[in-house]
Order: structure tokens, then C-alpha cells, then sequence
């Protein structure tokens, strides 16, 4: 006899709409990167799929929710937590918990990813770039160290390179979304930068990029493109399905960084999406460079 799933109480009704799961899903086509590349077998695209639903589900509630956001967020640690137990309401739940269990996974990433989000109800400004990482270690980092549990390799080496990688593309995405964030009443460029380069935080709500603020961007690409050199050595540990997905999760981010360069780094006027020649010209890149 089979026992029935551990039911936990519920102590927090979701004060909001919460995203459907196929809302949550159809996203995955809108990122940098693919999401679950086709090159892994099913099994692992489904993992990587209910990771990235989850992560996507916790940001839309933090950014975009209506209600208590704060409620909302506990009401996603609890559900966490029957899905743990195989007792999750919501449908994309349901999968994290099937996720969760099929590949061993912890909870403290999830926790992360959620504990990020708390924080951007309350922080919407980061003095420096290591206040900045610190930040991406909450809310970027979990997400490739999941990818890294449902690959079964998640040593402390990879996970290390891993994390590079994945705050590096935060950085690329805060990049893209200057004027959607500043719009928001946040700013994840370091306010230090701007001062340096005589950028107002009023610039980044203007039609096209003043100078000042285009030299912040060079000097955030940079940034994101040394880290992104990670990539390389991390792929290069991992089977041939694993190392193409994980060159192509990082030839995302190299190729939107290609894309605000040719824009000029006007990250205002324009969105800067990857094109898809760069993508796999960096992709080939990415996959000689773990040759090495």
C-alpha cells in the first residue's frame, strides 16, 4: 500500500494572483539562453524546466504581483515545503516536488531564490559591484547550482565557476532591463559607477543613454564578460550533452553583451536581445575554449 502525500497546513492563502503554471512556462522562450536545450535527454529538460518555473514564478510574484508580495512569498516557502513532501497545490509546484525528489535536490537554493526576491521589496539600490554580487549570489547563483544537481555534478569546484557564470548573467540581464528596473524604483547598476561616470539615477529613465551612463554599461560588460570566461573550464568537466548546454546557457549572455555593443551600449533605446548567429558563434567559442 502506497501512503498518501504529507499534506502540511496551509497558513498563508495566496493574497494575489499567483501566475498559472503555463503563464510562469511560456517565458522560457523570451530568455538569453535556452532554457532546456534539446541536446539533454528528457528527463533532464523536465528538471530544468521545473527549476527554471520556479525561479521565474518567485521573480514574477517579486516584480509584478498584486496583494501582499511579502504573502505571497511566504505562501511560495510553504508550498516549497509540501512540495518537499509531495503535498504541492499549485501545478508548477508539483513539478519542483517531483524535481526535488527524482534528483535529490536541496531546499537552500530554492530558499535563495525566494529570500532574493524578499529583498527587493526592500533594497532597490547597491552602493558597489560586490554588493551587487552579493546580492546575484541570492538571486542568480542558486539557479546554476540546481543545473548543476539535476547534472549530478555539483562538486564545490563547478559550483564555484557556476556561480560566476550565473551572476554574470544577472549582470547582463539588469543590463537589458535599465529602464524596466529604474521604471520600478530600482537600480542594479552600483550607484558608486554612476557617480563616477557623472550618471544620475534620473538618466536611466530617458529615451536613449547619456554618455555617462553608456560608460557604466562599458564597464558592467566588462565585468559580466570576465566572468563569463567561467564558462569554459566548467563545460569542459562535463559530458558532451551537459558542455553544450551549459556553453549555451553562457553564449546567451555573451551574445546580448555583443548586442549592446553594436547599439552602442544605449541599453534605452534599445532591448539588446542575442542574436541567434552570435548565439552559436559563441556557443563554438565557449565549446573550444573547455577543449583547451
Amino acid at each position: 500500500m502506497v501512503a498518501a502525500p504529507t499534506r502540511l497546513p496551509l497558513r498563508h492563502e495566496p493574497a494575489g494572483n499567483v501566475p498559472s503554471a503555463s503563464t510562469v512556462l511560456e517565458k522560457a522562450a523570451q530568455e538569453n539562453f535556452p532554457v532546456a536545450s534539446r541536446v539533454l535527454p528528457a528527463r533532464l529538460r523536465r528538471g530544468l524546466l521545473a527549476v527554471y518555473g520556479f525561479a521565474r514564478l518567485v521573480d514574477d510574484i517579486g516584480d509584478e504581483a498584486t496583494g501582499d508580495r511579502g504573502e505571497l512569498l511566504d505562501w511560495v516557502e510553504e508550498e516549497l515545503d509540501r512540495a518537499s513532501a509531495g503535498g504541492a497545490t499549485h501545478p508548477l509546484m508539483v513539478r519542483v516536488g517531483e524535481t526535488i525528489e527524482h534528483f535529490g535536490l536541496p531546499l537552500a537554493p530554492f530558499r535563495d531564490l525566494v529570500a532574493a526576491n524578499r529583498q527587493d521589496q526592500v533594497v532597490s539600490r547597491y552602493e558597489t559591484f560586490d554588493a551587487l554580487l552579493e546580492y546575484c549570489m541570492l538571486s542568480a547563483a542558486p539557479v546554476g547550482r540546481l543545473v548543476l544537481g539535476i547534472f549530478g555534478a555539483a562538486t564545490p569546484q563547478r559550483c564555484a565557476w557556476s556561480d560566476e557564470v550565473c551572476n554574470a548573467l544577472q549582470i547582463v540581464e539588469h543590463l537589458q532591463d535599465v529602464h524596466e528596473d529604474a521604471a520600478r524604483g530600482r537600480i542594479y547598476l552600483p550607484l558608486e559607477d554612476l557617480d563616477r561616470f557623472g550618471c544620475d539615477p534620473e538618466d536611466l529613465l530617458r529615451p536613449s543613454a547619456s554618455r555617462g551612463l553608456r560608460r557604466v554599461v562599458v564597464l558592467e560588460t566588462a565585468r559580466a564578460r570576465r566572468m563569463l570566461r567561467a564558462a569554459g573550464p566548467l563545460a569542459g568537466t562535463l559530458p558532451v550533452r551537459q558542455r553544450v548546454a551549459v556553453a549555451a546557457f553562457a553564449a546567451g549572455g555573451l551574445a546580448a553583451l555583443d548586442e549592446i555593443a553594436r547599439r552602442d551600449y544605449d541599453v534605452l533605446a534599445h532591448r539588446c536581445h542575442p542574436r541567434s548567429t552570435r548565439l552559436v558563434l559563441r556557443c563554438l567559442t565557449i565549446l573550444g575554449a573547455s577543449l583547451a
